[in-house]
């Protein structure tokens, strides 16, 4: 019979360096994890390369990452894509909560390293919102006309939360507040682009390290950059009380586009988030990750 560890550990060997012997449940955890990070590789690397094509001409309009699901569908086998996709995400999200909750990659207990655990659970509620949105896709996946009617139904969610939102006591002050969340967060991404030690993470081969390195400040400075908009988007609609202000990350880079020069700045970020998605295979491959034996946060 075999073994189910020896087998296990033959599946991850080409997936991560050599270390000591693990735990089952490690070896699950480390796997799942390294799911996520191609999950999040593949998403953002679709989303960038398609919005660099927009940009060039041959397609219509900007792509966000929740839009990968909808252009995933249409492709042969799409709806098997989808779910590995989805379950990857959610992989993603999983590992998140580690980094967050349980603290597996050691931060210190600063207020840097509690800055950067609370980044790491922002970033799990978006992951599992992008996840629940690629299962959505699935069951809808009848009723989804097309990407340009999915885009105006994602919209018409943001800005009927956005309503919400504006309905409560001192909601457009809450409004301008959720925009200036949406503004510090890509202000981070660029100042994490400029400053983050990213190859301290990684466990790569030194001819590696540059590009890899090259790879993680494109992509946050891109991810930073598409940010700044859509908090804009959201500021504005605070301070003018209308909902119909709001709009969602492919919406705000298209109105970047209609600007002077703006094709060329959505050409950037379209390269940028391909940097930012190959990254993130890199992540999969060679980031050093840590499984705890026993969960305790």
């Amino acid at each position: 019979m075999t073994n189910p560890r020896a087998t296990i550990d033959a599946l991850l060997s080409p997936l991560r360096p050599a270390r000591k012997r693990q735990t089952r449940m490690q070896m699950l955890l480390e796997a799942a994890a390294r799911f996520g990070y191609a999950a999040r590789g593949f998403v953002y690397l679709s989303a960038g390369i398609l919005t660099l094509l927009a940009a060039l001409g041959p397609t219509e309009g900007a792509f966000g990452a929740g839009d990968t699901g909808v252009w995933l569908l249409d492709q042969p086998f799409g709806r098997l894509w989808l779910m590995l996709l989805g379950v990857g995400l959610w992989a993603f999200v999983g590992w998140r909560v580690l980094q967050a909750v349980f603290n597996v990659d050691h931060a210190s207990k600063d207020m840097k390293g509690i800055a950067a655990r609370a980044g790491q659970a922002m970033s799990g509620l978006f992951y599992g919102l992008l996840a629940s949105s690629v299962f959505e896709v699935l069951d809808e996946a009848r009723e989804l006309a097309s990407r340009s009617a999915e885009r105006a139904e994602s919209v018409a969610e943001n800005q009927q939360k956005a309503q919400q939102v504006l309905a409560l006591p001192f909601g457009p002050s809450l409004l301008m507040l959720a925009g200036a969340v949406v503004l510090g967060i890509g202000i981070a991404n660029l100042v994490r682009a400029w400053r983050e030690d990213f190859l301290s993470s990684l466990d790569c081969p030194k001819a590696m390290c540059p590009t890899a390195e090259f790879l993680a400040r494109a992509g946050y400075a891109a991810r930073g950059f598409a940010y700044l908009p859509l908090g804009g988007f959201i500021i504005l609609a605070g301070m003018r009380a209308s909902a119909r202000e709001v709009t969602d990350t492919a919406g705000a880079l298209a109105a970047l586009q209609a600007q002077p020069g703006g094709t060329w700045a959505l050409a950037a970020t379209g390269a940028g988030f391909a940097a930012f998605g190959a990254f993130a295979f890199v992540e999969a491959r060679w980031r050093i990750i840590r499984p705890p034996r026993k969960l305790a946060p």
